[in-house]
């Protein structure tokens, strides 16, 4: 966790309304952690730029030798980086610092240095610790200081110390291949144990989660070289591989650590560099005496090797050594960085999602996996923790009524269980449909069967609530290949001349789930031509079902202007009483490794008095940059909206902060608040609406398990609407959890909302009912949703911009975009046109 410098909103209370209930966590309560003084130490190992793991190993030889006299029996822990804790104070005499050398027989090591594995340790004081102070934080006592926030990073490093120097360590997870599954491609799935120290009410605690990641598959490279390029056997290269291949297989190998097999024992340790262009058996190069041979030829004279398979290129290691395929081993451990494919993902999905009894389960093991009982450097350090999940008072707030059109018993009522259907329901405000067209993108479906389609999807709407005037539209087939630009402009001219008005919608048929046509029809219809377009998948055609066709109209009603479902508003007083805008924020990076694309920022406003309906600004901005840059501008424009859509001007703003890490709050307060602010004043100096900043965060390792099977939903979860503000959430500051969504598979993930800024002077019932209120209207789905709307529709925005930049090669999903330059970058992203930033096409 990342405590912060400055002074947030506190609490104002916790919450009173709804069921009092408990819940387990994933939390374990620190009992006892050291009062006196910790001591700190700055740690400097050469050769610099090695990995973390790399330099614990050095720290545990150092350790073995009882640090050459200078440890004497203390258990100093060591963060593989920078800093070394210890519970007394280190012998290292009158010098500012002390080094040692270290001898470490690794075969990494030797790798890293001529000579053999050679290092030098320096330590030199830092600092002490003040553990008592921590204690007055946790007690609500002092604020976070420079001193809390290290006693808290001491008290992670404690409890990584040990089995990072056993397992597998990504960030503050740890992983075994004990457990692992097979991912499609030469890559596996290991699942493993997230650890943190958090600091509570009162009190520290742990918190424990299951984790999962990818690795790489180590084995033997020719068999992998098949997975990666999706062969069934080796034979199928025999012929030879294609140039395009060839850099397939080095974009994927280049960087990964190899172990040598042809030297028997000595199985020594190189990095890829790269793959020759040729294979084996014609990659020449001269031998000591100057003889020039093929690789094939020299495996053949110097080890007496016929290659097997000398069709595969060779590993390039170190300048310009070739190492034939067969006698390379990929190493176990490797971490896969890259973007995990749709079926990667898929089966990744499949093997982490657990149910909630089974993860409990697995998290209580992760306790002895992780040491906590014989540890001696807890026991040093008299840092104890229960072997409990924690018991956690929690609320579950009363289901909100929502409300249909008015036409009939059913239009307004408490949804069971969080989810509900549109049996008997008529959407709140039903658009008009006049004037469309279809156009059919899958050439293997006939046209008796989109006509069919047509009239079912027709018929749903109507019963729905949305007015379809023209019954039949024109409908034209194209080629998913061809001019998308030409086929889409033409079929809006078809619908404007079929109906003698304005375009309204282009219904487009995929012929399957592929990227490239659906990024490129969004582009098209989003950025150059200015209309809402709806995709369905061909499958769904032949047997055009009534739920199928009835949620499609959720999604074509908003983006036409209308409004599916309400709250009424004695239900929303915050919103309804006096003109209130709800904005929500969101920013989204490229893919990992992709150091070049842009980050796009998105921002959402609601535009009535319902917060029904959403108009929305997008900007482009620096590669990997958190913070809005123009968030002014976009607030700007968005409160212009507002008027013009409202006649009058908002007097409280509530905005809703996605993607914000607890590291970054200061930063966001700093820039983000004064620029809202800003934004205001900019449009009349005596404009100064209330503003309530709420950061909402999903990536947390926080979950909570029903005590009883009476208390859990249908999936075993805990029920929508359970809220948690007490025990593990901040000492003194006004955040909270809420799980306002009913569970479908695996272990519910609640979102933790934490308010930074907060003119309206909020109650902690107030916000975690209007929140959990708002989730129950979102818009294209009949049950609550996990987070709030706001923030939901800020992510759908932020990821459609991703397809509006013009050249982009979806159908290569190793693309890298390093061709063009930063700004470059930038301009290739074509803006929405100015009539759709005001409906929800993103629907």
């Amino acid at each position: 966790m990342s405590l912060q410098l400055t002074d947030f909103v506190k609490r104002p209370g916790v919450c009173s309304v709804g069921k009092p209930t408990r819940v387990r966590s994933n939390f374990f309560e620190v009992t006892s952690f050291p009062t006196g003084n910790i001591h700190h130490y700055d740690v400097t190992i050469d050769p610099p730029s090695a990995p973390p793991a790399l330099y614990r190993k050095v720290w545990k030889a150092f350790e073995d030798q009882d640090g050459q006299g200078v440890l004497k029996g203390i258990k100093a822990v060591f963060d593989g980086r920078k800093n070394a804790f210890s519970p007394k104070a280190l012998p290292l005499g009158e010098e500012a610092a002390k080094a040692f050398e270290v001898q470490l027989n690794d075969a990494e090591a030797q790798s890293k240095r001529a000579g053999g594995g050679e290092f030098t340790i320096r330590i030199k004081k830092a600092g002490e610790i003040n553990m008592e102070e921590l204690n007055r934080f946790l007690n609500g006592q002092t604020r976070a200081s420079n001193n809390c926030l290290t006693a808290v990073m001491f008290l992670d490093i404690l409890i990584r110390h040990v089995p990072s120097t056993m397992h597998a360590t990504v960030g503050r997870s740890f992983f075994t291949p004990a457990e692992r599954r097979p991912l499609p491609g030469g890559a596996e799935v290991w699942q493993g144990y997230y650890q943190s120290a958090r600091p509570g009410v009162g009190k520290m605690y742990i918190n424990l989660d299951v984790s999962a990641t990818a690795f790489h598959e180590a084995g033997r490279l020719p068999d992998l070289v098949v997975k990666y390029l999706g062969r069934r056997s080796i034979d199928e290269l025999r012929r030879g591989i294609s140039d395009r291949d060839v850099k397939k297989l080095e974009k994927q190998l280049k960087g990964l650590k190899i172990l040598v097999t042809h030297r028997g024992e000595n199985k020594r340790r190189y990095k890829v560099t790269k793959l020759t262009p040729s294979p084996a058996d014609r990659t020449n190069f001269k031998d000591q005496d100057g003889n020039e041979m093929t690789v094939a030829q020299y495996f053949a004279k110097q080890y007496n090797m016929r290659l097997s398979f000398p069709f595969l290129p060779c590993v390039v290691v170190k300048r310009d050594i070739f190492l034939p395929m067969e006698v390379c081993e990929l190493a176990q451990g490797q971490r896969l960085t890259k973007k995990l494919n749709e079926k990667q993902t898929a089966d990744m999905i499949k093997f982490t999602c657990q149910k909630p009894q089974v993860r409990a389960n697995k998290i209580k093991q992760g306790l002895d996996l992780l040491q906590y009982r014989n540890n001696p450097y807890l026991q040093q350090c008299g840092m104890t923790v229960k072997p409990e999940m924690a018991v956690i008072n929690a609320r579950v707030l009363p289901t909100p009524q929502i409300s249909y059109a008015q036409a009939g018993p059913d239009s307004t009522f408490a949804p069971q269980g969080g989810a509900w259907n549109l049996r008997g329901k008529k959407l709140a405000q039903g658009a008009v449909l006049g004037s469309w067209s279809v156009v059919n993108f899958a050439a293997q479906v006939p046209p008796p069967a989109i006509q069919r389609f047509v009239r079912e999807l027709c018929q749903t709407f109507i019963d729905t609530g949305l007015n379809v005037i023209n019954r039949q539209p024109p409908i034209t087939n194209a080629d998913p290949q061809g001019n998308i630009d030409r086929t889409l402009k033409e079929a809006w001219l078809n619908a404007g001349n079929a109906a003698k008005a304005n375009p309204q919608l282009i219904f487009c048929i995929l012929p399957n789930t592929g990227v490239p046509l659906y990024a490129e029809i969004k582009r098209i219809s989003d950025t150059v031509i200015g209309i809402p377009t709806q995709c369905v998948q061909s499958k769904h055609i032949a047997d055009a079902k009534k739920q199928y066709c009835a949620n499609v109209c959720l999604k074509v009603n908003m983006k036409l202007g209308g409004m599916n479902l309400f709250l009424s508003p004695p239900q929303i007083p915050f919103i309804s009483a006096r003109p209130t805008i709800i904005l929500g924020a969101d920013v989204t990076h490229p893919s990992p490794g992709d150091m070049n694309r842009p980050s796009v920022a998105a921002v959402t406003a609601s535009m009535d008095a319902r917060a029904s309906r959403y108009a929305s600004a997008i900007r482009v901005q620096a590669n990997r940059t958190e913070i809005i840059a123009d968030l002014g501008s976009m607030v700007k424009e968005l409160l212009k909206s507002f008027y013009q859509s409202c006649g009058q001007k908002p007097e409280r703003i509530l905005f809703y902060r996605d993607g914000v890490s607890e590291g970054q709050f200061n930063e966001v307060v700093a820039k983000e608040v004064k620029d809202i602010k800003n934004a205001c004043t900019s449009l009349d100096k005596s404009y100064n609406p209330t503003l309530t900043f709420v950061v909402v965060q999903k990536r947390h390792h926080a979950r909570f398990f029903p005590m009883e099977p009476r208390d859990a939903d249908r999936s075993g979860n805990c029920q929508p609407g359970t809220v948690v503000d007490s025990s593990i959430v901040h000492p003194f500051e006004f955040d909270f959890y809420l799980q306002s969504h009913a569970g479908l598979q695996g272990t519910s993930r609640p979102t933790h909302y934490h308010v930074l800024h907060d003119d309206n002077n909020f109650s902690a019932d107030t916000l975690q009912e209007l929140t959990y209120r708002l989730c129950y209207i979102y818009g294209r789905a009949t049950r609550a949703v996990s987070i709030v709307p706001a923030a939901y529709y800020a992510d759908l925005v932020a990821a459609r911009a991703r397809f509006h930049r013009r050249g982009e090669n979806w159908s290569d999903t190793d693309a890298t975009s390093e061709s063009m330059n930063p700004d470059e970058q930038m301009a290739s992203f074509a803006m929405v046109k100015p009539e759709l930033q005001k409906v929800m096409y993103y629907m």
